[in-house]
């Protein structure tokens, strides 16, 4: 089937490889994620699929818009919204299950939902209930509250990204500023909370949107002091980087990231904007012809998100049962191989197995009487 001239292959390309890092980020005794971007800087994938999910989202909106018009494209978006709160439910449903089937096989990895399954098992209609507002979140699942929430507030982003984009900047960054404040009114069980506040991450999804709806890269590099800023960019990156392979070995405080704090925004925006010097040689979009499978992943992101957090668990669980969490390269290697063969899998098997189904649907509806 011939793919949408509307996307960008070099988007996809990179949304699959974050999904991959992702996938072996999550996986403790793995050998490829000491060598992924939160091991030199001191952001992570996250911020790097947050941005790439407010371009895609402002993508998308605007071949839509343009295609059909602008109340189709605001009523898709609020019907995504629900697709991700659906896709939540789904995996915290598998997280849930996964961890139940991983202890009664006695494998007591370090990231097993077993809280929320002894409070399922003790208050079976209260746990549900949290998980069906927001108020628990089984491990893995715990990101996708924030895209739902991104995605009910594109049919006003987009319009403002357009056509006021100061206005809609300064207002992001008041509400990053006073997420921190904002995090404890956001529902949420006894002893639990939200890993990713979405009042501070709107920040990154919507630079995001406004990457794509406003030339602000290529003003910025077309201007003659141009390099000033990737000089900036540059030494902001080395210095991260020196500061966590040299100075602290131990992961940040957790807030920071709950938070997105600005050591991390500014980490992130600092390799993006190199990276996006990098792109105008060409290279990413050499790279997404030169693998095209990457790219497959990146076009099925919530699917591939939801199998990559079953993936993760599983792999997790069982390499750190084998290894009793000590680090070992032969297993570590064999687990992150396995992790990305099973997300690969994923991607590139459903539709032939969609297509098998609807043939064996089809021949069986012909032959019934």
């Amino acid at each position: 089937m011939q793919k949408s001239q509307s996307r960008l292959i070099e988007l996809d390309f990179f949304r699959g490889l974050v999904l991959l890092i992702i996938v072996v980020d999550h996986i403790g005794g793995s050998i490829l994620s000491r060598v992924t971007l939160h091991a030199y800087a001191l952001c992570d994938a996250a911020e790097v699929f947050v941005f790439l999910g407010g371009f895609a989202t402002a993508t998308a909106y605007a071949a839509l818009a343009e295609r059909r018009n602008e109340t189709i494209a605001r009523s898709r978006f609020l019907r995504r919204s629900l697709e991700i709160y659906r896709a939540f439910l789904v995996t915290a449903a598998l997280m849930l299950l996964v961890s139940a089937v991983l202890s009664a096989f006695s494998i007591d990895g370090p990231n097993l939902a077993t809280t929320d399954l002894d409070d399922l098992m003790d208050t079976p209609l209260a746990a549900l209930g949290d998980i069906l507002l927001f108020r628990r979140q089984p491990y893995l699942a715990s990101v996708l509250p924030m895209y739902a929430f991104f995605a009910l507030l594109v049919p006003m982003i987009l319009p403002l990204a357009r056509s006021k984009p100061w206005l809609l900047l300064a207002g992001s960054v008041a509400l990053w500023a006073g997420a921190p404040a904002i995090v404890a009114y956001l529902p949420a069980a006894p002893d639990m909370h939200w890993d990713f506040n979405p009042f501070a991450w709107q920040l990154l999804f919507v630079l995001g949107v406004l990457a794509r709806c406003q030339p602000v890269y290529q003003r910025a590099s077309a201007h003659r002091l141009s390099w000033l800023v990737s000089l900036l960019a540059l030494a902001v990156v080395a210095a991260a980087a020196y500061y966590k392979l040299f100075i602290e070995h131990e992961p940040l405080d957790a807030s920071l990231k709950q938070n997105l704090s600005y050591l991390r925004a500014v980490n992130f925006l600092a390799i993006a904007w190199l990276v996006a010097n990098l792109i105008q040689f060409g290279w990413a979009r050499k790279l997404a012809q030169w693998a095209p499978w990457v790219g497959e992943i990146g076009r099925k992101g919530l699917l591939c998100f939801i199998a990559g957090a079953v993936i993760s668990l599983v792999v997790d669980s069982v390499l750190y049962a084998a290894t009793d969490g000590y680090l070992n390269y032969p297993l570590g290697l064999l687990a992150d191989a396995i992790a990305i063969g099973a997300l690969f899998a994923v991607a590139l098997g459903v539709e032939p197995l969609k297509r098998a189904a609807g043939r064996l649907y089809g021949g069986w509806l012909r032959t019934s009487p």
